[in-house]
């Protein structure tokens, strides 16, 4: 049964830029739930999972080297409008305690340590200047949590309501840098192009966009200067119009004063942010994994191997299309496509036996005519991410997908348990133009089926929200996709405070 919507509720989905229809999509998805994904194996080496030796490795950075030679259009995009709010969780729960000591390990740590962090040095400034006492005098007097107060308050550094962006991170002798700076840094080594140009784009929140300006009009210059480099940055934020809409627990359109009430439909919807970036190339990586200089080397190293991967992989894909779009091929040579799919591309489909050459071609061509990613695959040593699979697609044919653990069932999860040898550390190269230099439509190639259906409030009462099909999940299931092992080095996210305590932050 369609839902009625009032004047008023149109007047609110025309001003978000959202369709009706879209609205009943939705509110379908929360009545009907998502259908279970058919799940083959997890991902491994010996299926699915391209592990290269040093001398393939060094060939495919020496293939990105020679390709940034060329006339291409090269971007780093780093979503970043996530708060840093979840960072010091454990230190909100420490101002909330009765006790004003630090009582847990966590707290004892980030205390003892507190001189090594980059943000040291500031956030003595503001204790000065507000209690006339440095950080070390009001700790030998027990005000611990005055200190933190100073760290996460509007009346100091604000670092609660700061995104991850825009915190210091790193000090060296000399300087010291937020993980945006140490983006560009990152950008200037691996994504610079022949005319020593670096283009970074990364998605914020807009209340703090004049932040990031601040910060880039502040250090570009001598970054410029530093790496020899010309930075070409750009902003967006995730549009209005990617907003899905909350319900009730009897799946009715959740009201708050009247109105109808919106949620961000997850990283998901940065993909229509992808979308409008128009680049040959784009490197994908979260905005807190960075490391300082001193462990760069892996990590610039792995990415350019990433790149050398998709390069290559797309000059014989385009060889191959031109070859089937000429129509000037033999049955050897559909085998041999053939073939690439499965082993290269580790796509497989029973459905083509006994077919006519000119239908295996045109399903040929439709596989390979589709924006590629190759995604960095680390083992899988606990850390958060999710994972790399075999999975049955629409048409029933079987690709590798990354999926989170919100989309794997419980008892697929326990049956997979000890074969999951990877996890995902978003760690992305993806090539979104097609063979004539035209950009894909990259909405087209979303699996609008793959999102998902949590649990959540609003002035304490329940409600339902649906997340869009992760970016790197759902929003790129009909993607041509290739994992690739990389060393768990390359990974070092921040996700508490005390991370940046971590010897690779250091």
């Amino acid at each position: 049964m369609a839902y009625i919507f009032t004047d008023k509720d149109k007047n609110q989905l025309k001003k978000k830029g959202i369709l009706e229809e879209k609205i009943a999509e939705q509110l379908h998805y929360f009545i009907e739930g998502f259908p279970q994904l058919n799940i083959k194996k997890p991902a491994s080496v010996d299926a699915g999972i391209l592990k290269l030796d040093k001398a393939s490795k060094e060939y495919y950075v020496k293939r990105w080297k020679e390709y940034l030679k060329t006339d291409v259009v090269v971007t780093k995009f780093v979503p970043a409008s996530g708060a840093a709010s979840r960072m010091f969780k454990d230190l909100y729960a420490f101002l909330e305690k009765d006790t004003t000591t630090p009582t847990t390990e966590f707290e004892d740590s980030f205390f003892n340590d507190i001189q090594k962090f980059a943000f040291y040095d500031d956030l003595n400034r503001v204790c000065l200047a507000v209690y006339n006492s440095g950080v070390d005098e009001l700790l030998s007097e027990g005000k611990y949590k005055e200190v933190v107060n100073m760290l996460l308050g509007e009346e100091g550094l604000g670092y609660g309501d700061l995104p991850k962006g825009l915190l210091l991170f790193h000090k060296y002798l000399d300087k010291r840098r937020t993980s945006m700076e140490e983006h560009f840094v990152e950008g200037s080594m691996y994504a610079k192009g022949k005319d020593n140009k670096v283009n970074v784009h990364l998605t914020i929140s807009p209340h703090h966009e004049e932040l990031f300006e601040n910060l880039l009009e502040r250090e570009k210059d001598n970054l410029e200067k530093q790496l020899g480099a010309q930075f070409d940055v750009s902003f967006s934020i995730q549009k209005p119009s990617t907003d899905t809409i909350a319900v009730d627990l009897d799946n009715k359109p959740f009201r708050d004063e009247g109105s109808l009430l919106f949620r961000p439909g997850g990283h998901g919807a940065l993909i229509e942010n992808l979308n409008d970036l128009n680049s040959d190339i784009v490197f994908v990586k979260n905005i807190d994994n960075v490391v300082p200089d001193s462990y760069k080397e892996s990590d610039i190293f792995h990415k350019q191997v990433l790149a050398g991967v998709l390069i290559d992989t797309q000059g014989k894909i385009f060889s191959y299309l031109d070859k089937l779009e000429s129509k000037d091929y033999l049955l050897e040579d559909l085998t041999e496509i053939e073939n690439f799919l499965t082993n290269d591309l580790c796509i497989t489909n029973s459905d083509l036996e006994g077919a006519y050459k000119e239908q295996i071609a045109q399903y040929l061509i439709k596989k390979l005519n589709r924006p590629i990613r190759v995604c960095g695959m680390v083992r899988n040593e606990g850390e958060p991410g999710g994972g790399p699979f075999i999975v049955q697609n629409q048409d029933g044919s079987y690709s590798p997908q990354i999926l989170e653990g919100s989309q794997i069932d419980d008892d697929t999860a326990a049956s997979f348990a000890d074969k999951a040898t990877h996890f995902n550390p978003v760690d992305l190269v993806c090539a979104i133009k097609d063979r004539e230099g035209r950009k894909f439509n990259l909405l087209n190639f979303v699996d609008k089926k793959t999102g998902f259906i949590s649990s959540k409030s609003k002035n304490g009462k329940p409600l339902k929200a649906l997340e869009l099909p992760g970016l790197w999940n759902g929003a790129m299931s009909d993607w041509n996709t290739i994992f690739v092992e990389v060393p768990i080095d390359t990974f070092n996210p921040v996700k508490t405070v005390n991370d940046l305590l971590r010897k690779e932050h250091q």
